[in-house]
């Protein structure tokens, strides 16, 4: 008894709360400038204007200051709520608001007021909808086409899950200069890191733009730094060959807050450049391979390159088929 009144009296030792997980610590590599200056706050007062989302906001790019500067912005159509809830991206998730009619033309007129040459569509997932979202893609392209013919349009899209065929259909009919779809990361890593989606049903996709229309350019990106082993990504860069995809982009991924998967590693600038050499090896017309490459960094230019090494494809095809 004299133990036990003794063992009640004692002040029980609390064991210290864990420390929350810390980050990697990000290396000099992937440091960027703060957003500022008068070019970047007059494309933000555009985007506002035209009430329009941007991926470069909303997924928080770190690339948002050199490239407003530049007045390029990244139009995220179909609203700013995700109907899926990846691992590794920061745009939120719940139940979408209704889609905006205005939004096509509102797109394209804040694509003619910035003088585009070259714009990046993409959107959130829509699950919700019948289709979704293909036509408002379709609208967009449409809607460009009317207000400024000159500028060449590449869209961003998601997988269509369940509804893939029909919705690829539409928007190729409309022809868009680029057709990008990401697979984001290797197969392996789906279920944690893109479970609301299925890896061969992303290179099914890829593979039926170029199926419907050959003349498309194609295009497809993966996140470096989520675990993922050297081999693993070669196999990726042989399937996106095999479904004829056209430009590889290559990236370091980025935790957007502590509530989302963790960096596994800070891939080094000559890893990525090994992987780039890889790639084109491979076959590939275009490869962007550095740690702040992202699916719509310096989109126009890379879009002339790959026009370019296209014709100069079908230069070197026709000589030798000349000479035989």
């Amino acid at each position: 008894m004299h133990r036990y009144l003794v063992a009640m009296n004692e002040i029980t030792k609390i064991p210290a709360p864990e420390s929350p997980p810390q980050r990697i610590r990000k290396p000099d590599w992937i440091r960027v400038k703060a957003p500022m200056g008068v070019e970047f706050e007059k494309t933000r007062a555009l985007m506002r204007e035209h009430k329009l989302n941007t991926v470069c906001e909303e997924a928080a790019c770190p690339n948002i200051g050199e490239c407003w500067t530049k007045k390029h912005a990244t139009v995220m159509i179909l609203g700013d709520v995700c109907t899926r809830a990846c691992a590794f991206c920061n745009v939120k998730t719940g139940m979408p608001m209704a889609v905006d009619a205005l939004e096509p033309q509102h797109t394209a007129d804040a694509a003619a007021k910035l003088g585009l040459e070259h714009i990046v569509v993409t959107s959130v997932d829509r699950d919700d909808l019948a289709d979704g979202g293909a036509s408002q893609f379709v609208k967009v392209i449409e809607a460009l086409r009317r207000t400024t013919p000159n500028t060449t349009i590449e869209i961003l899209t998601p997988d269509f899950r369940n509804k893939a065929e029909a919705a690829v259909e539409a928007i190729v009919a409309a022809r868009p200069d680029v057709y990008n779809h990401n697979l984001e990361t290797v197969p392996r890593l789906y279920p944690t890191i893109r479970p609301g989606a299925r890896y061969y049903a992303s290179l099914r996709l890829l593979e039926q733009v170029k199926r419907l229309d050959p003349s498309i350019f194609t295009k497809s990106g993966i996140m470096l730094g989520l675990s993922e082993q050297r081999l693993e990504v070669h196999q990726v860069m042989d399937d996106m060959r095999s479904a004829d995809v056209d430009f590889l982009t290559m990236g370091q991924y980025l935790q957007p807050t502590m509530k989302h998967v963790k960096v596994s590693e800070f891939v080094t600038p000559q890893a990525f450049d090994a992987y780039a050499s890889v790639a084109r090896a491979k076959g590939f017309l275009l490869v962007a391979s550095s740690p702040l490459t992202r699916s719509s960094y310096h989109a126009g230019e890379d879009f002339a390159k790959m026009r370019q090494a296209r014709e100069e494809k079908l230069a070197r095809s026709g000589a030798a088929h000349a000479g035989s």
